[in-house]
């Protein structure tokens, strides 16, 4: 909610924004109550269920298949882990965009005046919503940033956690707990880093409804970037970068740890 709060300041201008994430969650709190920071939760939890379990799944997958036989996933080559990433980010993406549109305008709708409001209830309503009303073009919208950034945190997570593994081995073991906490927040981390930029294309894009004459702000990413370049100056792709990472890095560093555990069990009782 913060995150979004702070990429949709200053909009079409240069002006200072205040990207102090305490400050905007005292102003969302001021004005919508303690709640007003979960806005948009029923969505967020839709999109893990369709979004997350998706790459990882398909990711799990075709490491499995592709790694060199009688090694870990270590072990792939950085080009099989870049196609394995791109293939599970891709898909992913594309499944969980109703979901992720949802979530960004219930989180945008309270800054928008009264009469433009959309008032969605939940994600399921705001999902049979944007079916109802925009069609096909409505329910997937900004499909297109939505995959790009699932790509770029795909492969800033994916590519690289086994990695930072193998690479932290020697101080705190392979496989300790340590080292897949340390290695899970590095992943994050790169994760965080490289697809923020898209995130925040793919926020402006879905927020966007047109005005009076039915034009909207933006024609599509191309479109967007370069509007927002012109406008706002190149860091304006990294507002609320800050908020981003603390919000990105603990889920990937405990969705890994979770992944390594469960696997751990599986393999030490015969299971896999």
């Amino acid at each position: 909610m913060i995150k979004v709060r702070i990429q949709l300041q200053g909009e079409g201008s240069a002006a200072a924004i205040n990207s102090n994430p305490l400050s905007v969650a005292k102003t969302i709190i001021a004005e919508d109550g303690i709640t007003g920071l979960y806005r948009g939760l029923s969505a967020g939890i839709l999109r893990q269920l369709t979004y997350g379990m998706t790459r990882l799944g398909i990711f799990q997958g075709l490491s499995e298949k592709f790694k060199p036989e009688g090694k870990t996933a270590a072990d792939l080559p950085l080009s099989t882990k870049l196609g394995c990433s791109i293939c599970a980010g891709g898909i992913g993406a594309l499944v969980g965009t109703p979901a992720d549109a949802a979530l960004v305008r219930m989180q945008a709708d309270s800054t928008l005046p009264l009469e433009q409001r959309r008032g969605y209830k939940n994600g399921l309503d705001a999902m049979i919503r944007m079916a109802s009303e925009e069609g096909i073009t409505g329910f997937f919208s900004g499909a297109t940033p939505t995959i790009l950034r699932g790509l770029a945190i795909n492969i800033g997570m994916l590519t690289t956690y086994s990695n930072y593994k193998k690479m932290m081995a020697p101080y705190f073991g392979y496989d300790s707990q340590t080292n897949r906490f340390v290695c899970g927040a590095l992943s994050g981390w790169t994760a965080a880093t490289v697809s923020l930029p898209f995130d925040f294309v793919k926020t402006r894009l879905q927020k966007q409804r047109p005005d009076a004459n039915g034009k909207l702000p933006y024609a599509g990413v191309a479109d967007c970037i370069g509007k927002v370049m012109a406008q706002e100056g190149l860091f304006a792709f990294y507002k609320g970068y800050g908020t981003y990472c603390i919000r990105i890095t603990p889920h990937i560093m405990l969705t890994w740890v979770f992944m390594d555990n469960v696997k751990a069990f599986l393999k030490s009782n015969n299971l896999m």
